[in-house]
């Protein structure tokens, strides 16, 4: 038997009126659950921050509505102390990406909106009014930054890249083939037609209508880089003479064989760049500058080709061009770094355990220490003003809110609570947090979510989640998709395990999977649903396995050695051939590190043990109902992938379902195929695991 240690770590959220079911708990009072109806008419919190005082903050709301199958995004501002909540645009097309400008008077907040027909940048007064019209920019503005004076402005827009495809007929002005000549013609969900491009302009009292391109007309390289397209990876120097950035200036095949983007100094009076990073060979990003412009921070991987590689921090004397890695020893991955004001420590968001926190570095001693408390829950982002912070807060409990944090004690105050109406009258879940034996005698961490008005007599179905990535944690993150509250709301325990190949738990467990798709990480799944099946109350017939992307790679793999562990799968945008996925893929970086190697090197031993373990290979010994959900505009795993297990779970006899989407991609998006999306799930689950 193996040993679980345990911790509850909620036992639910407080009670309105009734939005789900209305069952009995185990003292026979109502029990109030959250339906996936009411779950994506949510708010969610997006993009907010702080004024210069650090005393209001101004945020987003998104607002999706499945009837209009839409969603719309305003700005609302409130006070640091919580008070003052107030909805300051009412736009028809919306409104995001809110920031105050440095150094106005009276103070004004920009933002992005496409009331003028594209995506431009507007400004108005806090209390909302007196909007003006601030660019006017040829295609729209995807995202901007100003400088600390307020006096110069970074705005993206997109370019044509003409690198991709080639159509030389001029006499076939309709034609719609795209001839394409190299790799990275496609990127996770798009054709690459257009790249960003990052212009820095002066702001006077003109409408700005174009800048001076970083990169260059003739640079064909993405800034911000894509597909995470972050203008966190573009930072202007405190005295505004000098632009850091960070670019991977790559095309075609080089781009989709290497990781590596570098540092780069530009210089806005001269035009001329610096590359500060060069030798370094992995991915670095997120350059920021001290507060007195001598040192510049930024996060950086190792090796070239490992895009999961430990996120450190680097900080360079820019005198001297000395490099020090400053979090060395620290093995848990360094996010957003920001300077203190007066340039004695960095803070950095960190994920730890499984719990996301603000952390600090002292940067003369090193020291790195946990500054927000220590609780359940991911922090998803701050700001620093006038020595106050803003965060951004999120669990599996509850979606994103904002919070005021002591920078001092790190004791939180939150000051929003968007989804109170909805969300404060259910019974809510619980969420445990148990250590679990592995084969290869280490502990994973395995968080179980357990069903409102729980009764520890009755028996319940269960689900295990095979997380994506695959190296990605398993965290306390709020998802519009895989959300565990919502699953455990249905009526399921659900068990979420931190197998071997997630960050958060040291190097060595990360990089363990690389290599080893079907291995140690399939063994701890199955550990974990073992050990939990263990406590009376779990149906031990009826545990279904889900999961999407890397996680749906590890359903069809345990859909073909699972010993009669589940008795239902779902798969979504999951790998089902993992030699087709090495050879229509993008990323080739990613495949190549994480499989080994191409299917044809016949000598690679790693590679050919990868590919031994290949979901498909297993097919002949399926032999429990699978549903299997995809997006046919999901360039990273094709949908070929889906169809292929379809069809043969088909031929097999196996009862099957496909939930395809031809406007999705590998996540989906749009409000009414989001629940069309969870009732086709937990229909599903219902279906064969709660007979």
């Amino acid at each position: 038997m193996k040993k679980i240690k345990m911790l509850c770590l909620s036992a639910g959220l407080m009670a309105m009126a009734p939005l789900g079911s209305s069952a009995s708990g185990p003292k026979g009072e109502p029990v109030r659950t959250l339906t996936p109806e009411v779950f994506l008419t949510l708010s969610r919190v997006g993009g907010f921050d702080l004024n210069a005082k650090g005393n209001t903050a101004v945020y987003a709301v998104s607002f999706p509505d499945v009837k209009t199958n839409k969603s719309v995004t305003q700005l609302f501002k409130v006070m640091m102390d919580g008070s003052g909540r107030t909805q300051i645009t009412d736009m028809p097309k919306g409104a995001h990406s809110p920031k105050w400008i440095p150094g106005s008077s009276p103070e004004r907040i920009a933002y992005l909106t496409s009331e003028s027909g594209s995506s431009q940048i507007w400004t108005m007064l806090p209390d909302g009014s007196d909007k003006r019209r601030f660019t006017d920019v040829e295609g729209g503005v995807n995202d901007y930054k100003f400088s600390a004076d307020g006096k110069q402005l970074l705005f993206v827009k997109d370019i044509p890249y003409d690198k991709s495809f080639k159509q030389p007929y001029a006499d076939l002005p309709q034609a719609t083939g795209r001839l394409v000549t190299d790799f990275m013609y496609k990127h996770w969900d798009q054709w690459v037609e257009n790249i960003p491009h990052t212009y820095v302009a002066k702001v006077g009292e003109s409408m700005i209508k174009e800048g001076t391109d970083i990169l260059g007309k003739d640079e064909p390289y993405e800034l911000p880089m894509l597909p995470f397209n972050d203008l966190e990876d573009v930072s202007f120097s405190p005295d505004g003479k000098t632009i850091a950035y960070a670019c991977r200036k790559k095309t075609g095949l080089a781009y989709s064989l290497s990781t590596n983007s570098d540092i780069y100094l530009y210089d806005i009076s001269t035009g001329k760049t610096q590359n500060v990073s060069e030798g370094m060979m992995g991915y670095d990003t997120a350059p920021a500058f001290s507060p007195d412009g001598k040192t510049l921070a930024w996060v950086s991987m190792e090796h070239d080709g490992y895009e999961s590689d430990l996120k450190r921090l680097f900080v360079m004397d820019l005198a001297t061009g000395k490099k020090t890695y400053l979090s060395e020893g620290f093995e848990c991955n360094v996010e957003s770094p920001s300077w203190s004001a007066d340039g004695k420590r960095i803070y950095f968001v960190s994920c730890k355990e499984a719990v996301t926190d603000i952390w600090q570095i002292d940067v003369k001693s090193r020291k790195i220490d946990r500054l927000t408390e220590e609780g359940v829950h991911n922090y998803t982002g701050f700001v620093i003003r006038n020595g106050k912070m803003l965060a951004g807060r999120q669990s599996m409990q509850v979606p994103t809110d904002l919070y005021s944090v002591n920078i001092r004690t790190g004791k939180p105050l939150q000051i929003t609570d968007e989804n109170k109406e909805k969300l404060g009258s259910l019974t809510g879940v619980t969420v445990q947090k148990r250590w679990v034996d592995t084969t290869n005698g280490e502990k994973m961490l395995v968080w179980v979510i357990l069903p409102p008005g729980f009764d520890a007599t009755k028996k319940y179905p269960a689900v295990l989640f095979c997380q994506g990535g695959p190296q990605d944690a398993v965290s306390q993150f709020w998802s519009f998709r895989w959300n565990f509250r919502l699953m455990a709301e249905q009526g399921y325990i659900v068990i979420a395990p931190n197998r071997h190949g997630v960050p958060s738990f040291g190097k060595k467990w990360n990089e363990q999977i690389s290599g080893d798709y079907g291995g140690q990480n399939m063994k701890d799944y199955m550990a974990a649903v073992d050990a939990v099946k263990q406590e009376p109350y779990v149906d031990e017939k009826h545990i279904g396995c889900v999961g999407p992307s890397y996680g749906g790679f590890s359903t069809y793999w345990l859909a073909g050695n699972h010993d009669k562990r589940f008795a239902a799968f779902i798969a979504h945008a999951g790998i089902f051939n993992l030699e087709m996925q090495y050879m229509t893929t993008e990323e080739m970086w990613f495949a190549n590190w994480d499989m080994g190697g191409a299917p044809w090197e016949k000598d690679n031993k790693v590679a050919q043990r990868t590919f031994a373990t290949s979901p498909h290979k297993f097919i002949d010994k399926w032999d429990t109902p699978i549903l299997i959900i995809h997006g046919e505009l999901d360039f990273r795993i094709l949908a070929s992938q889906g169809m292929a297990a379809f069809n043969a779970a088909k031929m097999r006899g196996i009862p099957t379902e496909m939930l395809i989407f031809p406007d999705e991609n590998h996540w989906i998006l749009r409000p009414q195929n989001a629940l069309l999306w969870h009732r086709t799930f937990f229909g599903w689950l219902d279906r064969w695991l709660k007979k």
